[in-house]
């Protein structure tokens, strides 16, 4: 599995974060590699699992960093799509080092090309602008 499928994966994973109490993400993790469409090798689904729990550990901070940088907005604001990529993003711009922010931004606009409004893609460049 390629980076970018794997980055999807995550994406679809923390996605169910927004219609699930967190204590029930165990339970949606395991749900979500026995559909047939998310179905991964072993060292794929290992990587896109744990990626997902770091990112679910840093997710208040992740969200309050969103909030002090986009003024007019606020997490509770934003549309599920482009509120999941952002998180991905900013997860990955200021706690994963081995991806540049160059390459976080550009993933995430082909993400919200892939899955968000016609509005998504300026407007999760524009909010990554200000984490660059």
């Amino acid at each position: 599995m390629s980076r970018r499928e794997i980055r999807e994966q995550i994406f679809k994973l923390l996605f169910r974060i927004e219609f699930n109490p967190k204590e029930e993400m165990a339970e949606q993790e395991a749900f979500f590699f026995e559909d047939e469409e998310n179905a991964a090798a072993p060292e794929d689904s290992v990587q896109i699992s744990e990626k997902f729990n770091r990112i679910v550990e840093k997710l208040d901070e992740i969200d309050q960093n969103l909030n002090d940088k986009v003024q007019g907005w606020d997490t509770g604001r934003m549309g599920k799509v482009d509120l999941t990529i952002l998180r991905l993003a900013v997860y990955e711009i200021l706690y994963d080092q081995e991806i540049p922010t160059g390459v976080a931004i550009n993933e995430a606009v082909e993400l919200a090309k892939k899955f968000g409004q016609d509005s998504s893609p300026s407007f999760v460049n524009g909010v990554l602008a200000k984490f660059a």
